[in-house]
């Protein structure tokens, strides 16, 4: 492809949406590129209560992010779904190779995002599908009237176990320490949950089961001692949740732009990288707070940062 862009988006998430939708309206010409379904993680959050300006009924993740694609679209913004397979960021003009074209633009806003944790429990990759998840919206539905365990002990966690709770009969949620670290107005709804339990200063060591999970071995972490829990026999199996944390989708831009040892990409208050004319937003940089709310902040900055130096702003 010839054009060259102002902007290329790389991920259609709150961050990538945002910064598209402010790009747009600064009469950029801008490429939003994303592989998969728009929204990433918020895509399949099942019901969001923080951020500023929703519904105050009732908000899914898809709903709002579907809102914010409209929105991008509205003010011209250019959508290409396709995976980015290699990008070259030196120079004034950067490319994106992807699988079916390639694209050029003066600035790249990296919004590619992170995705969850797996469990790391020995046969965990065997049963996903089978009985383990990360995502509780998408599986919930397969567990009515089943048990379900829950990994972790954070926001994402305690607010999972609380959604999973309206399906499943008992829900217990496994935490390698003695208290948990979610918000204390979370930890306070899942105390009350009278389906919600706890095991403490635990982790999950193996999983199994013939077809389906329906077994595993806990390990306490402070006397060592394994418990074995198995499904009851009527049921057959029970589901496995892990939301331990979040791994970035930054393997794409090792060795060209900085990273700190977990793969999260470095930026300043104004989201610029260490590479010109290139920067970062949402869950893929280094901060103190992943929210639908920073991460849509975060493509904001990075786009109103393009504008004011393509005018000479800056």
């Amino acid at each position: 492809m010839d054009k060259i862009y102002d902007v290329i988006i790389l991920g259609a998430g709150p961050a990538g949406l945002s910064a598209g939708l402010y790009a747009g309206r600064s009469r950029l010409s801008t490429l939003i590129i994303e592989k998969g379904q728009d929204g990433g993680q918020i895509a399949i959050t099942d019901e969001i209560e923080n951020y500023p300006g929703q519904r105050v009924e009732g908000e899914s993740g898809a709903s709002l992010v579907a809102r914010m694609a409209e929105q991008a679209v509205k003010f011209g913004c250019d959508r290409v779904s396709d995976t980015v397979n290699e990008v070259s960021l030196d120079g004034d003009i950067k490319v994106v190779k992807t699988t079916k074209e390639e694209y050029k633009a003066k600035s790249i806003i990296i919004a590619t995002g992170a995705y969850a944790r797996p469990i790391g429990c020995k046969n965990e990759a065997e049963y996903i599908g089978r009985g383990v998840s990360y995502c509780a919206t998408c599986d919930a539905n397969f567990f009515e009237d089943f048990e379900v365990y829950v990994v972790g002990g954070g926001d994402s966690a305690v607010e999972e176990a609380l959604y999973l709770s309206k399906f499943a009969r008992k829900v217990t949620i496994i935490h390698r320490r003695d208290e948990l670290r979610a918000a204390k107005s979370i930890q306070e709804k899942a105390f009350a949950n009278p389906k919600v339990d706890f095991m403490w200063d635990s982790v999950v060591e193996e999983i199994g089961g013939e077809d389906i999970l329906s077994e595993m071995k806990v390990k306490n972490v402070k006397t060592g001692e394994i418990t074995t829990i198995k499904a009851d026999e009527e049921d057959g199996m029970f589901g496995l949740f892990g939301f331990i944390g979040t791994i970035p989708n930054s393997e794409l831009f090792k060795g060209k732009v900085d990273m700190d040892e977990r793969g999260y990409i470095k930026a300043d208050e104004n989201m610029h990288t260490n590479v010109e004319d290139v920067y970062v937003a949402g869950d893929v940089r280094i901060k103190s707070l992943r929210q639908v709310v920073t991460a849509a902040a975060d493509g904001a900055i990075a786009s109103v940062q393009i504008e004011r130096k393509t005018t000479g702003y800056l």
